[in-house]
Formats: C-alpha cells, sequence, structure tokens
C-alpha cells in the first residue's frame, strides 16, 4: 500500500429521486501516462457522491465498498503511516454519521475519493486535475459524467497541498476546506474559495508567548518547517516577541521530506539542525512543524547514538505547534520516544466523538469486507500477514483477526481522535450543512417537476459555507470568520510517554482568542510532566542568571538582548524586581534597605526634648542659666565692692543678662519647628549675642582707654567714661538690629522638610530663608568679636589689679575658636545634629565668657574677701 502521508478530501453531491443502487465497476488501464495514485476502484453509487485524496473511495449510506489495485501497479514504497488511517476512518465515520440522520442531509447520501499527495506538490497538481477530467480518461476539462464533479475538496495536512491545489480548483470556484497547517494565499483571488479548519496562525503564535511568558522562558530555540515559515515568522511575529523580552538562541530549518528519493539529503540535513539544538544553552525549543514532523525528529534522535554526540535529547522541552501530530515509519514503531516525555504542544481545540471509539474498536479485517485499507493497516500494525498476501511472509505471524486495536501503542494507533481527525469531521458536516441550507433556499424559490433535478453547482456553495453556523455532534459551534478561518481555540496538551512505545496527550490548559483579555490563557502547571532530567521541576531557560533584586542587568556586546551581565544598584537605588533594566529612586518619604530591593518609610526627625541628647543640651542651658543668675545675684550683692566696680559695673549687668538670655535661647532650637520658633531662632541668637559681644568689646575699649588717659597731657580723659560703653553697645545692637530686620522683610525663615540629607530620615527643619542674611549675621558677631580680642590681647600686660583684659583676652580666645570652627562643621552635619552644633556653639562660646570673665572674680569675691578691698587695691598699685 501506497505511503498515507498527505491527502486532501474532495466532495461532491448531487441530489437524486430515491432507487435502487447499482454498482458498476471500472478499471483505470491507461498505460500511456504516470498514474496518480489512485489506490481503488471506482463505483457508482446513488444518491449523493463524495471525493477526496489519498485513496479514492465511494460510501453510500452505510457501508463502505472498495478494492485495491493489483501490487503490480503499485510502487516499490508499499509503507503505510498507521496513525493516518485514523483521519481516514474519521472521514468514513462523518460520512456514515450524516448518511444514517435524515436530518443532516435529507434525500441524499454521500460519497468520497481519496488520493495520496506523497509529500510532493507534483501528485497533488495532478490529483487536482483527475478530479476535472472524466473517469480513467485524463483529460483536463473534460468531464462528461457530470455526477461525478467535486463541489468541495477537503484538503491538507500540509501547508503546500491549498496552494497546489489552487491554480485548478479556483478556476471552477470549488470551495476547498484545509485542515492542519493553513497556507499562504492571496485572499481576494485564490483564497477566496478557503475555508481554513485551522485558526489563524497568529492566535497560534500568541498563545506560544503567553505559554513562553507564563513560565519565563526568555531564552529559545527554533526549528521551522521550512525558509517561508522562518521568513513570516520573523516578519510579524518576532518584534511582537522581542517586545515582550524572548530573544532566540536560534532558528534552524527543520529536515523536510518531499518523497523518499531525498531521505538522505533529509538526514544529513536533520543532523546539522539537531546539533545545534543539542549544543545550545536553551532549554526550551519551539517547533513549528507540519504532520510527518514528528517522524523526522524520532529520525534525528536516533541519529544521535551514530554520531557521536553524547547531548541528551531530555534536557530539552519541545513546544510543538498544532499543526504537528504523531506520525512514524513503519520501521520505527520500535524506536524510543522518550525525548517527547515532558513536552508541550498546542492542538486545535478538540473533543472525542460519541461514537468514534466504538466504530474503530469494532473494525476487524475480516468483518470490514468493503474497507480496502484495513488489511494493509493490519498487517502494518500488528506486524502480521494474510495467506495469498503481497506482503513478505518472512517472519511473519498469520493475522487471524483477533487481535485489539486497544492493545497497539499510541504510536502506531490512538483510540481517540485526533486534532485532525476531529477537522476532518467538521469538515465533512460544514459541506453537508451548507448542502442542505443551499437546497432549502432553492426548494423555496423554485418549483420542481417530478423527476426533474435540481442542479448544484460548486460555486453556489461558497456564500453559505462563509456564513455557515452550526453546533457538531459534540455542542460545539463550527463557523468561519471574514477570512474564511475557523473560530476556535487551541488545546495546551502535555505529553507523557510510556516504556512501552506508547504515550499519553494531558489536557493541562486551553487558549481562547476570541474570550476576555484575562481568560484567554488558561494553565494548570501542578498537572504538567516535566522532562525526567529537570526531575519534576519546572526548568529555567534563560541566557544567564537572573538578576536579583537590588541589581541591574546591562546588555553583554555581541550577545543577544537577554543575555545580559549584572551590576548592584547605585547608592540611593533600588530593583524590587528581577532583571530590571535600571534601578529607580524610591518616593521621597521612604529610603532603599541594606539589599537595595525594597522601600522602607523614613520616619520624621527633630530634635526633642525626649532624647537623650536633647536632654543634655537642654539640662546644660538651664544649669548654666542657673549660673548665671547666680553670677549676676553675687554681683548685684557685692556691687559696691572694688572688684564689682571697675570696668564699669554697668556693663558688667549687661554682659551677664545677655549671656543669661544666650542660655536660654538654646531652648528654642529644641522642639518640633514651627512658623514662631523658626523666626524667633536665628534672630534672637543673633540680637543677644550682639550685645554681649559688643559689651565684652566696650569693656575691652575702656580698659585701654583708661590706661591712656592716666598719661601726662592726655587727650583720652574726655573718653573715658559711661557714654562711650553705651555707644558701643547700642550701636552693635542696631548694626545686627538692621541685618535682622531686612532678612525678616525679605526671606525670614520658615518650617521647612528636609527629604534628602539622611535617607533614613524626614528631617523637620528651619529653613534660612536667606543664607546671605544668615551669614551675615554671624559675621558681624564674627567681627566684634575679633576686635574685642585684638584690643584685649594688647590691654593684657597693662598694670592693674583689676585689669580684665586678661580675661577678655581668653574668654574671646574661646568664643572665636568655637565659632569659626562652627561654620565647616555646621556645613557638614546633616538633619537635626545641625541644630545640636549650633546649640553646642552657643552654650560653649557663651559658656566660654562666663567662665573666664567671671569666676575668677567670684572665687576673689567669695572665697577671697581680704583681696576685694581698696587697700589691698592701693597696696598692690604701691608695689
Amino acid at each position: 500500500m501506497v505511503k498515507s502521508s498527505d491527502r486532501a478530501l474532495l466532495l461532491h453531491p448531487e441530489v437524486l429521486k430515491k432507487e435502487e443502487i447499482s454498482l458498476e465497476r471500472h478499471r483505470d488501464n491507461n498505460a500511456t501516462r504516470e498514474p496518480v495514485r489512485i489506490l481503488h476502484k471506482y463505483y457508482q453509487a446513488g444518491d449523493l457522491i463524495v471525493a477526496g485524496i489519498i485513496s479514492q473511495i465511494y460510501i453510500f449510506s452505510d457501508t463502505m465498498t472498495f478494492e485495491k489495485y493489483p501490487a503490480q501497479e503499485l510502487s516499490d514504497d508499499h509503507m503505510m503511516m498507521t496513525q493516518l488511517y485514523q483521519q481516514i476512518l474519521a472521514l468514513a465515520f462523518a460520512v456514515k454519521e450524516i448518511n444514517g440522520n435524515p436530518c443532516v442531509l435529507p434525500n441524499a447520501t454521500l460519497g468520497f475519493h481519496m488520493y495520496n499527495s506523497h509529500f510532493s506538490e507534483k501528485w497533488t497538481f495532478q490529483a487536482s486535475i483527475e478530479l476535472l477530467s472524466r473517469r480513467a480518461k485524463f483529460i483536463p476539462n473534460y468531464k462528461c459524467d457530470a455526477e461525478n464533479t467535486p463541489v468541495a475538496v477537503i484538503g491538507g495536512p500540509n501547508s503546500y497541498i491549498g496552494p497546489q491545489m489552487a491554480p485548478i480548483l479556483c478556476t471552477y470556484k470549488i470551495p476547498q476546506l484545509i485542515y492542519g497547517s493553513a497556507p499562504v494565499m492571496n485572499k481576494k483571488t485564490e483564497g477566496i474559495f478557503f475555508y481554513q479548519m485551522f485558526p489563524n496562525v497568529n492566535h497560534l503564535y500568541k498563545g506560544i508567548l503567553h505559554l513562553l511568558l507564563h513560565f519565563a522562558w526568555t531564552w529559545i530555540g527554533m526549528l521551522s518547517q521550512d525558509e517561508d515559515t522562518i521568513e513570516k515568522f520573523k516578519e510579524d511575529m518576532f518584534p511582537l516577541f522581542s517586545k515582550k523580552g524572548i530573544c532566540f538562541d536560534f532558528i534552524e530549518k527543520f529536515p523536510k521530506q518531499t518523497s523518499s528519493s531525498d531521505f538522505g539529503d533529509m538526514l544529513e540535513e536533520g543532523l546539522k539542525s539537531i546539533k545545534v539544538v543539542m549544543e545550545s544553552t536553551a532549554k526550551v525549543v519551539v517547533v513549528y512543524g507540519e504532520i510527518q514532523s514528528i517522524m523526522v525528529m524520532r529520525t534525528m534522535y536516533q541519529l544521535l547514538h551514530f554520531a557521536n554526540i553524547s547531548m541528551s535529547i531530555q534536557t530539552k522541552v519541545w513546544i510543538m505547534t498544532a499543526q504537528m501530530d504523531f506520525t512514524s515509519f513503519p520501521f520505527q514503531r520500535s524506536s524510543d520516544i522518550n525525548f517527547l516525555h515532558g513536552a508541550v504542544s498546542l492542538a486545535i481545540h478538540s473533543k472525542e466523538v460519541s461514537g468514534f471509539h466504538k466504530f474503530i474498536q469494532h473494525r476487524n479485517p475480516y468483518s470490514e469486507n468493503n474497507d480496502g485499507f484495513i488489511k494493509d493497516f493490519w498487517e502494518e500494525s500488528f506486524s502480521c500477514t494474510y495467506p495469498n498476501s503481497f506482503v513478505d511472509k518472512m517472519n511473519k505471524k498469520v493475522c487471524t483477526g483477533e487481535e485489539k486495536l486497544e492493545t497497539l501503542p499510541s504510536s502506531v494507533f490512538e483510540m481517540s481522535m485526533t486534532g485532525n481527525s476531529y477537522s476532518i469531521y467538521n469538515a465533512v458536516y460544514a459541506v453537508a450543512r451548507a448542502f442542505s441550507t443551499r437546497h432549502s433556499s432553492q426548494v423555496k424559490h423554485r418549483a420542481m417537476a417530478d423527476g426533474v433535478r435540481l442542479d448544484q453547482q460548486p460555486w453556489q456553495l461558497h456564500n453559505v459555507l462563509r456564513s455557515i453556523s452550526f453546533n457538531n455532534s459534540v455542542e460545539e459551534t463550527v463557523s468561519f470568520d471574514q477570512n474564511g478561518e475557523l473560530f476556535a481555540g487551541f488545546d495546551i496538551i502535555n505529553w507523557i510517554t510510556f516504556p512501552n512505545y506508547s504515550f499519553l496527550r494531558v489536557k493541562v490548559g486551553k487558549i481562547e482568542p476570541m474570550v476576555h483579555q484575562d481568560n484567554v490563557f488558561i494553565i494548570n502547571e501542578d498537572v504538567i510532566v516535566w522532562p525526567n532530567q529537570f526531575k519534576q521541576i519546572c526548568p529555567i531557560s534563560i541566557c544567564n542568571d537572573h538578576c536579583s533584586s537590588g541589581y541591574r542587568r546591562a546588555k553583554k556586546e555581541g550577545k543577544a538582548f537577554c543575555c545580559y551581565d549584572c551590576f548592584p544598584c547605585p547608592e540611593g537605588k533600588i530593583s524590587n524586581q528581577k532583571d530590571m533594566d535600571d534601578c529607580f529612586q524610591c518616593s521621597e518619604d521612604h529610603y532603599p534597605n541594606i539589599g537595595q530591593d525594597g522601600c522602607l518609610p523614613k520616619y520624621i526627625s527633630f530634635l526633642t526634648y525626649n532624647e537623650p541628647l536633647g536632654i543634655i543640651l537642654t539640662t546644660f542651658a538651664v544649669l548654666f542659666s542657673l549660673i548665671t543668675t547666680l553670677v549676676l545675684g553675687i554681683f548685684l550683692k557685692h556691687q559696691d565692692t572694688p572688684i564689682v566696680k571697675a570696668n564699669n559695673r554697668n556693663l558688667t549687668y549687661v554682659l551677664l543678662s545677655s549671656l543669661l538670655l544666650s542660655f536660654l535661647c538654646a531652648l528654642l532650637f529644641i522642639g518640633k519647628p514651627d512658623e514662631v520658633t523658626c523666626l524667633l531662632r536665628q534672630t534672637t541668637f543673633g540680637a543677644i549675642f550682639s550685645v554681649a559681644v559688643s559689651s565684652v568689646l566696650a569693656k575691652t575699649t575702656i580698659v585701654v582707654l583708661a590706661f591712656m588717659a592716666i598719661k601726662p597731657g592726655s587727650r583720652m580723659r574726655r573718653w573715658v567714661g559711661k557714654q562711650v560703653a553705651t555707644f558701643i553697645v547700642l550701636s552693635s545692637f542696631l548694626v545686627q538690629t538692621v541685618f535682622i530686620t531686612v532678612w525678616l522683610a525679605t526671606c525670614p525663615p520658615f518650617p521647612d522638610v528636609d527629604m534628602h540629607s539622611i535617607k533614613e530620615e524626614i528631617v523637620l527643619e528651619c529653613n534660612e530663608g536667606s543664607n546671605t542674611m544668615f551669614y551675615s549675621v554671624l559675621s558681624f558677631m564674627g567681627f566684634l568679636a575679633i576686635a574685642s580680642l585684638t584690643l584685649a590681647f594688647l590691654a593684657r600686660k597693662l598694670p592693674d589689679s583689676f585689669n580684665e583684659a586678661k580675661f577678655i583676652t581668653f574668654s574671646m580666645l574661646v568664643f572665636c575658636s568655637v565659632w569659626f570652627s562652627f561654620v565647616p562643621t555646621y556645613l557638614s552635619t546633616k538633619g537635626k545634629h545641625m541644630v545640636a552644633v549650633e546649640i553646642f556653639s552657643i552654650l560653649a562660646s557663651s559658656g566660654g565668657l562666663l567662665c573666664c570673665m567671671f569666676f575668677p572674680k567670684c572665687f576673689s569675691i567669695l572665697l577671697r574677701p581680704e583681696l576685694n578691698s581698696r587697700g589691698q587695691l592701693i597696696r598692690r598699685n604701691k608695689e
């Protein structure tokens, strides 16, 4: 028997009056041309006849009758692909079911022809011409037996079937229903008569994309049937795959068998392809093939053992397209199919048709005398032979007919209806329904005389098929879109293999392109069986390890875009997902964690009275205030003593009062900033410190003037007095007041939030408003301090028991040291510590003045009262 590889099934109906069926046998003895591999004799049947490619069969009512040609008329290639026999039975079952149901096609029965394409465009083209020629007379466009003119063709499963049929059949406007691979056709010319029992191929690609994205497989390979498929994929879908982050390690052409003569070339080409596949680091390979592709894959797998390729093919997860089906050469029936274990494929959505399992289960070569295929199938499937068979009997057991189809491994024959068989089943029903609809329409609009035949031309079914919609026997809707493509989805199938060469297809999900976006892709990954190599763990197929959170990826030069290096995120940025192209900043109220893979909320920070630093500073401020108050009390109590009277007693009171206020103003810097405290902080501090420093300057000036005035003839006597001290203090205070007034009038301080200085904190602070005015106030105080220090340093050695110049010198050295170090420290400190630095500077400078200028005098007043007398002062002066 000829290899049953590809075929187109051709249908043609004819409505006749019910009458007795007579059979007339014909033999094609035309030796002047090469036969079109017509395997069975023609039969003339009553009612409705149907025709198709692979072998010629007529089915009428619910019987099948056909005979083979003698073996000598066949080629030497007599092997049969047993898996394809189910598709023949699916056609026969659909025709039988229709003929047995008067509601589907009343007053008519179906029959069909079959022709073999032999994986060859030539045979397909020639078979198309044969359909339009007279029986047994190969004369194109001449067919006098009009009752055998086909009105529809079911073609497939390979993509080249449609384009080879179209030039001939579309000329006669014959509808062509294509199952399996959808051909690329011109929709406005030849394609208008095509009806694809296969959904839009873009839905298939998008389904594969959903599958890849679901399992995060971004580094894949692809095997395709031919260059045209590769180019079309690159043009239509490659940008979409790239946009979703999927790149290809390789895109190889899959070896394609066209005839047995070029089998060697196919193996050589396949060996090159399989080497590329096995040497790839991609764990997932998308196989865009056709019905014979698994047959070729099995051959390639066997070649691995002869080519010294040690890589295990089980390390790959095969993702197979819906056009593929399990097929094999007869010699492959005992070859290992474990390479398919764990594979995932998309299949045209199908259901098990009621009665089909029973239909094929009861087939027997001795009871089915009219089935010319079954004996060849039986011999090939069960490795047996019949008496008088032309098959070699050597080492063959005799076929008893007691063999059971269900005992065959799935690699030989499947008992469940496959996707292609389901498509053929629906295609036969579509033609029958269209014919019935067209016939009913004609009956309504045209009167008929008894015995007059109602003609039904092929082109008349076209419009009916385009708009047809019906529910098949399993209550699934069959209809076509405006492009003649079937409205259908895909099932996601997991392949599980067994040591006895059987396999099981397990439905693990589905793809419904026509439903809501959220329900397009559904999968139950918990039931998926992965290849043994992965130990039931979902494999990872990426170019390199993922960049974990906290890292960013950078493209490797000269590599595919999904091959990259990983670098840590820069400081202050995070990446909270794997394989991020760039790191990003947290929101202003959050900061990166240690791993830089997440954001933590910042906490609000300001110097409070409750924290240790705030408690310490508050304690010192209050303590120094009390000490200052005590010193002021001592001086007031002993105001008439010589030490207190020396160097202007009133200036001493002013200085002590300003120091007291300085210590207290430090408390304005502690606590939550608000508008009032922000306005008072720097302005109060600047005004009070100006008075304190100017008081020191005034005291120093009086000391210098006093010693200059005692010289004979000196004119400085008129400058020695309270007026000079008052002038110095008031003028300094007024100048500082001008700075402060301008500051408040132009850019006053205000409460502010610092989000950036410290990454973990939101710092509540007082914005100075104008840094220029702030540093102007500090600069003026610095000027007064330097002037005081200079004068005190010059007057430090003047002879006087109550000379304050030495104490002023030491106090101003402390004051200037504190404030000169304040500026760089203040600028280099962040957050609430800036406030602490300023408070410390206020307390330290004020404390320096208090300690250096007043503690020695208090020591003399309290502990050495004998030194605080006028006599002691005169005696020391004489000495």
